[in-house]
């Protein structure tokens, strides 16, 4: 009566993660100085990873097919997230809310170019994790999972990074080389950290494969 398929649950917490990065993504946390610079992180920084893993996993067992049509559902959910949002954030509250409204629309008003930054970040950046995993399977075969799984983690988080700190915070007015200095000094920090995150979350890769794979045989 209770039983859920593994796939559907690894799908629904791939969905959690998505859902609550875009949702809670906006606060941050100091973590290190690296010299005199703070190093900051989203708390979305611990799901991120997460949802490069699972990627991987559906991947490995499934193939790249299923995995890009989860990542397009994945999309679909954000852009209905977003839609959303602006709806209930623009219907005049009631009474009993009038108090906590302030509240509400800052917590979900995010916007558009955070939101726009964000969207095609994680679209560009998700198709292309999938890529690249692929390639590296066909060239090497089955071996080496773990280098695979972190390589394409790699390459894709710094996109992601990368891409989503540029059309967020790039300053029109500023020059070039000033935006490439200020860009620099959030993305690499940035970058390594899910690195770092990504190498940690590993053996979850190793477990979730198996885990997968004895539900077809």
């Amino acid at each position: 009566m209770f039983k859920v398929e593994k796939l559907d649950f690894l799908i629904s917490i791939y969905i959690f993660c998505v859902v609550a990065s875009e949702l809670m993504g906006g606060k941050t946390f100091f973590i290190i100085n690296i010299g005199s610079f703070p190093l900051n992180g989203s708390v979305a920084i611990f799901l991120l990873p997460l949802i490069y893993t699972i990627n991987d996993v559906i991947t490995e067992v499934y193939g790249s097919k299923r995995t890009r049509s989860i990542v397009i559902s994945g999309l679909f959910i954000v852009m209905l997230l977003l839609i959303f949002s602006l709806l209930a954030i623009h219907l005049p509250p009631s009474k009993r809310f009038l108090s906590t409204e302030k509240s509400y629309d800052l917590i979900f008003g995010t916007s558009v170019r955070i939101a726009f930054a964000s969207l095609t970040a994680f679209a560009i950046a998700e198709f292309m994790d999938i890529f690249i995993f692929v390639k590296i399977r066909k060239r090497f075969g089955k071996k080496s999972l773990w280098f695979r799984n972190n390589i394409s983690n790699f390459v894709s988080q710094f996109a992601d990074t990368a891409i989503f700190m540029t059309l967020a915070f790039y300053a029109i007015n500023k020059p070039f080389e000033d935006n490439l200095i200020f860009l620099m000094s959030l993305v690499i920090p940035y970058w390594l950290l899910k690195c770092f995150l990504s190498i940690i979350e590993t053996p979850l890769v190793y477990i979730g494969v198996q885990w997968l794979e004895e539900k077809k045989k």
